[in-house]
């Protein structure tokens, strides 16, 4: 009997411990004692603290990453079948239970024993918890303690909120595919309506989502079958308990997955296209860097503030100029291509855009031949289109088919353009396209990359100089020049000769008024005296990344490049010989304000002073007399510039390069498909496709002298250098006698 007594014993000192035990880990994880625990405060504002802020330089929110970039609902607006369709699929009893459904979990860990699908354990709060405060990756044991953290952020989480706000911050934190977050969003995305619009069938496949955004997304062909069936599980859930009759799941049950899809992208706002380069790199910040607990930081969530280097009149200045300049441009240039056809010689081309057509994929996908394809695609029906003449929106209502609107489109004129102060290297307005919302691709970072024409011909006059010692008064015969296959320094299969772009030869030209306009013969000179591979030594240590040939053709601007590292490398020229690299984000803070990094440029000395100031001497007489002199006489833009103007040989890409002492922007306009163009100089050359905007921007600039006039003022000069020059600069002193020598004496 004692011994009996003594089981009885040990078994309620072993219970009592082990309720004991569990009390302390609940204890301890309510208190944070185990890991990170929301406050009072944060569950009691689970979404005001958690924005994202995009700040500029001059202190104005350019823009937000919200938590999953969503618009909230009210539990009002939910309409009664989305409701009824969450809670009989994944919480039927939501409004009986206080956060934790016990019921719930005896039937999952029964299920576990007698190997029955038991159904979920987690409730909507569970799920809510989840969404609010997210898991990372987490080992068996951890996430058990992550399980009973749930449940205590839950419990607490049904204390401060009424049922109907709790589902409503559900809805509204639940993420989706397509970059859909919040049901707000979803329905919109998917079924281009409000959500209290939603029919039974529609409600059932935005809850069906839950499960698994991405394996039962209705809009991926990969996964539309799979979603259909989710659908169909979830309108049997709803007969299930009572929602629908039995005759409307078996009619709903036949209905296909009919879409009405909308693409949600952040569109709206001040520098677009920045803000969405932004968002990617934070997102790679973040997963490089941790919170105290030891977690890495969430854009969307964790209520960061990103004090860019952008300031926002300069990018409103940047984006009117682009505007003002374009749309003028873009008349002339559907007027050159007025009844012709830019596909008539790139028919394979045209092919491929045409089957990469969201709209062919889709037909294809249903098994149309092409013959009807093409009919439904070249039918016109209502669409909205990008237009200079739709006012702000820039878009207009119109009557075309698919086919043509894609032809439309592809025929707009685009455009890149990057202002950065050359001596922090603060990058002050980006311009990556002509409208973010109709054409996403960003034509200013460093993946885009395009020939930069004449404006790399700098590069090559900046070695001759520093290598040769050569005076910007030296002068050179203006007569072809052949690159020979056998000259080991030039890497080619057959002899190159370049020709001057106006056809005309003979005499000698200084190399200030070569490089002024730009003569092709002249820099092919100077390339065949110091070969390609300094020129691209050089370039690499002015900045740019991009793979450069190491072949003479270079000479021309041969070489693909980002319009960000054309900049950067000019900021070289600015800051006497010091190459500046372009940043956008000076400091992050947490949501309490504490600084996580701090950014300054990285510096490095590309040039000796000398040299770079024979170039600034040569750049500037581009303006004063040379393809950039436009500034001077239509613009009137007097103040101390110096710059390049750059064209493909097809005309295929205008460029303009352009510094002050205050503010280096760069500026390039194209089509995205390089073979349409404009045909001549006149209205081809960067001169008059993307010189202009640049002008636009200054003037506009140098108008609002109430915010610039000390930062950016046109009456500041560059400065010459402190050392006693070795290189004559005046032409009138310059001997002759230093000509001699060269092959052309």
């Amino acid at each position: 009997m004692s011994s009996n007594k003594k089981i009885i014993a040990s078994f309620w000192v072993l219970y009592s411990l082990g309720i004991l035990a569990l009390v302390l880990v609940f204890y301890l994880i309510a208190n944070g004692k185990m890991g990170y625990m929301p406050s009072f405060q944060e569950l009691e504002n689970p979404n005001s603290s958690l924005a994202t802020e995009v700040i500029s330089t001059d202190n104005v929110t350019i823009g937000k990453f919200y938590l999953q970039n969503r618009s909230n609902i009210a539990y009002e607006n939910i309409n009664a079948n989305l409701r009824n369709a969450l809670l009989a699929t994944e919480d039927v009893r939501f409004f009986d239970h206080t956060g934790v459904d016990l019921r719930a979990l005896l039937r999952v860990i029964k299920g576990l024993f007698v190997h029955e699908g038991g159904g979920g354990g987690s409730t909507i709060t569970q799920q809510l918890a989840k969404n609010l405060f997210p898991r990372e990756h987490l080992s068996k044991l951890q996430l058990v303690f992550r399980k009973l953290k749930e449940w205590i952020i839950a419990v607490k989480l049904e204390r401060s909120y009424t049922k109907e706000e709790i589902m409503a911050m559900y809805f509204n934190t639940v993420p989706f595919s397509d970059n859909a977050f919040g049901i707000k969003s979803a329905a919109n995305v998917y079924f281009g309506k409000p959500v209290d619009s939603l029919k039974i069938e529609e409600a059932a496949v935005l809850v069906g989502m839950l499960k698994a955004p991405t394996e039962y997304n209705p809009h991926s062909k990969k996964t539309e079958k799979a979603s259909l069936q989710r659908r169909n599980v979830v309108l049997d859930q709803m007969y299930h308990y009572d929602v629908i009759t039995k005759q409307q799941r078996d009619s709903l049950w036949k209905l296909p997955i009919k879409l009405d899809f909308h693409s949600e992208t952040q569109t709206e706002g001040e520098a677009p296209y920045f803000r969405e380069y932004l968002r990617l790199w934070l997102k790679d910040w973040c997963e490089a860097h941790r919170k105290p607990d030891g977690s890495k930081y969430n854009i969307y969530k964790d209520g960061l503030k990103v004090y860019t280097t952008i300031d926002s009149r300069l990018q409103r200045y940047a984006e009117e100029a682009q505007r003002e300049h374009l749309s003028e441009m873009q008349k002339i240039f559907y007027a050159f291509w007025k009844g012709k056809d830019p596909w008539k010689d790139f028919k394979t081309e045209w092919r491929a855009i045409y089957e990469k057509c969201p709209h062919y994929i889709d037909l294809k996908a249903q098994g149309k031949s092409e013959e009807e394809i093409d009919r439904i695609l070249k039918t016109p029906i209502k669409m909205r289109i990008f237009s200079y003449n739709g006012g702000p929106g820039e878009e207009i209502d119109t009557l075309m088919s698919v086919y043509d609107s894609i032809r439309y489109h592809r025929m707009v004129l685009q455009n890149g353009f990057l202002a950065v102060a050359p001596e922090s290297g603060f990058i002050r307005a980006w311009v990556g396209g002509v409208n973010y919302k109709y054409f996403q691709y960003d034509h200013v970072n460093i993946n885009t990359k395009r020939q930069v024409g004449s404006t790399f011909k700098p590069f090559v006059y900046t070695v001759a100089i520093r290598d040769k010692g050569y005076s910007p008064c030296f002068r050179v015969p203006n007569q072809l020049v052949t690159f020979e296959k056998g000259d080991p320094r030039f890497h080619l299969l057959q002899d190159w000769t370049p020709h001057n772009s106006d056809g005309k030869y003979g005499g000698t030209l200084s190399l200030k008024q070569a490089l002024a306009n730009s003569i092709n013969c002249v820099t092919a000179y100077l390339m065949h005296e110091v070969g390609p591979e300094p020129v691209v030594k050089l370039v690499q240590s002015m900045g740019v990344k991009s793979e450069i040939p190491v072949q003479p053709s270079i000479c021309l601007g041969s070489a693909d490049i980002s319009l960000i590292e054309m900049v950067g490398a000019y900021t070289t020229y600015a800051n006497k010989g010091t190459h500046v690299e372009p940043i956008f984000v000076t400091r992050i803070e947490d949501r309490n304000g504490n600084v996580l990094q701090d950014f300054v440029a990285n510096k490095n000395e590309a040039l000796d002073e000398q040299t770079c100031y024979v170039m600034d001497e040569l750049l500037r007489n581009v303006v004063l007399g040379g393809t950039a002199v436009r500034l001077r006489y239509r613009f009137h833009l007097m103040n101390d510039i110096f710059g390049k103007t750059g064209t493909t040989q097809s005309y295929s890409d205008g460029w303009f390069m352009g510094c002050t002492p205050d503010l280096i922007a760069g500026c390039w306009v194209g089509c995205d498909d390089r073979y349409i163009r404009f045909h001549s100089m006149e209205n081809g050359q960067g001169a008059t496709t993307a010189l202009p905007i640049w002008a636009h921007f200054f003037q506009k600039v140098y108008t609002d002298s109430l915010h610039f006039k000390q930062e950016i003022n046109p009456e500041h000069s560059f400065e010459p250098p402190k050392e006693k020059l070795t290189i004559e600069m005046d032409c009138g002193k310059f001997s002759e006698g230093k000509n001699k020598g060269s092959e052309f004496e």
